[in-house]
């Protein structure tokens, strides 16, 4: 490698680094991605510009067919010492050196003056004075013919990624026209770049444009298309309200980058466009990668299962999703546990849940529950403390109800007066709110239990 070959590869090197340095620096925040809780597509964007002159260089040059002035001996000594002070981190010697060599352009031809502002550019990027350095590549490239194809798309491409930065999109986008027309056969990160461009200026539709040509590229070459430019793309389509193609982009995430926040928002868009199945199966693939981590992630899904009658699975989602915390133990999750114990004929389990709930509750609807699962369980005992519980919450749909099944587990016990004053209750209440069926009901048990007490009366006296 010649002298005048490694100046200019320190001189890219430096340039490489310093992009890379304003790339960290720069405030790209994007409310509304995060609002969607998508992740950021520009996240690398300071690896993006730190590679600048590797991606300018990519694809294959055409031939060499220019011919370019020579740098003279002291236009080369002049960019030696000018490198030479800025690796002793002396930038404003370093400055004062290169302007002195450009006061006398008029000797100079328009590689050597390309060269001198090159490095110029190079130390205002070291000075983090951007718009100083952009001004000195714009001039490097403003040589046109005159210069060396490697020097001149390389600088292109410099310039349109550092306007980015500047949020100067208009140059950012004219320059990196340039540089595409240009290049023979450019990959596909200069569409994903003008993509980015587009997307800042809220023109969605040449954002798409590019992502997708991009993606064409991309495909065609084999190339990684990398988890933040799909999640640009799905954005974009969701922008647009094109859900067929944001299903269409999340099923490939969900794929190539399995994630919770992936699979979680393949789900969502399943569940507003109606496709509750689909919206299940999505849920359901979280779940089983150990995926979920929220209170809605479980739930959702709890719901999803039960809504398809599968409520032993709903069940088991619930206890997973309260053994990770994620779940509180409050009546109203504990009463849909129980409710899927219920359904999934778990009935120990469906009662120890309810028993927890129904402390916690406000009213006695989860005691009503309580007191008939007992009854169907033959726990008489239990039944009637239930109801009795149910009964001094209140809150009840019907009251009514729940003096039926108090004195129905009374009656079991054979604690006949006990249960008739509950039926007694249950009629007098029913009267209330005008429910002629359980003044019938009620009234036959009181004629039941009366003609039963006559009865033990006459069988006693008999003995």
């Amino acid at each position: 490698m010649t002298d005048t070959t490694k100046i200019k590869q320190r001189q890219r090197d430096g340039a490489a680094k310093a992009l890379l340095g304003k790339a960290r620096n720069a405030s790209l925040t994007l409310v509304t991605l995060a609002l969607l809780g998508l992740a950021s597509p520009f996240s690398d964007l300071a690896a993006n510009l730190g590679a600048a002159q590797a991606i300018a260089q990519e694809a294959p040059e055409k031939k060499q067919t220019r011919r370019v002035p020579s740098l003279s001996e002291a236009v080369y000594k002049k960019l030696g010492a000018g490198q030479e002070l800025i690796d002793a981190k002396d930038l404003d010697g370093a400055l004062l050196e290169i302007q002195e060599a450009l006061e006398r352009s008029k000797r100079y031809n328009e590689n050597e003056i390309a060269n001198l502002h090159n490095m110029l550019g190079y130390i205002y990027y070291l000075k983090e004075d951007y718009n100083g350095a952009l001004r000195e590549y714009k001039i490097v490239v403003s040589q046109g013919e005159k210069i060396p194809e490697g020097l001149e798309t390389t600088t292109l491409y410099t310039v349109a990624q550092l306007s980015y930065v500047q949020e100067n999109y208009d140059d950012a986008l004219k320059y990196m026209e340039i540089w595409i027309s240009k290049a023979q056969n450019p990959s596909a990160d200069p569409r994903f770049f003008m993509a980015t461009v587009y997307y800042q200026m809220k023109d969605f539709d040449k954002a798409i444009e590019q992502m997708e040509l991009g993606i064409q590229i991309a495909e065609e070459r084999g190339t990684t298309i990398k988890e933040q430019q799909w999640s640009l793309l799905t954005f974009l389509y969701f922008e647009k309200e094109d859900w067929p193609n944001v299903i269409e982009t999340l099923k490939i995430l969900v794929e190539k980058f399995p994630k919770r926040e992936h699979w979680v928002r393949l789900a969502g868009v399943y569940g507003q466009e109606g496709y509750e199945k689909e919206q299940m199966y999505s849920l359901e693939a979280a779940y089983t990668a150990g995926f979920l981590e929220k209170k809605s992630d479980f739930t959702n899904l709890a719901g999803l299962l039960m809504q398809e009658e599968v409520p032993y699975r709903a069940a088991k989602v619930l206890v997973a999703g309260f053994k990770a915390e994620a779940i509180e133990r409050d009546s109203t999750i504990l009463q849909s546990l129980g409710q899927a114990w219920q359904l999934a004929q778990e009935v120990d389990n469906a009662i120890e849940i309810f028993e927890e709930a129904a402390k916690l509750a406000d009213d006695g609807k989860i005691y009503e529950r309580l007191s008939y699962l007992y009854l169907e369980d033959d726990q008489y005992d239990r039944c009637v403390d239930s109801a009795s519980g149910a009964l001094d919450k209140g809150g009840l749909r019907k009251e009514q109800s729940v003096h039926i099944v108090k004195g129905m587990c009374q009656y079991n016990l054979d604690k006949l007066t006990a249960a008739r004053d509950s039926f007694v209750q249950c009629r007098r209440v029913a009267r209330r709110s005008d429910d002629t069926a359980n003044q019938r009901v009620c009234g036959q048990w009181i004629t039941f239990i009366d003609r039963e007490t006559e009865r033990l009366k006459q069988l006693a006296a008999a003995g």
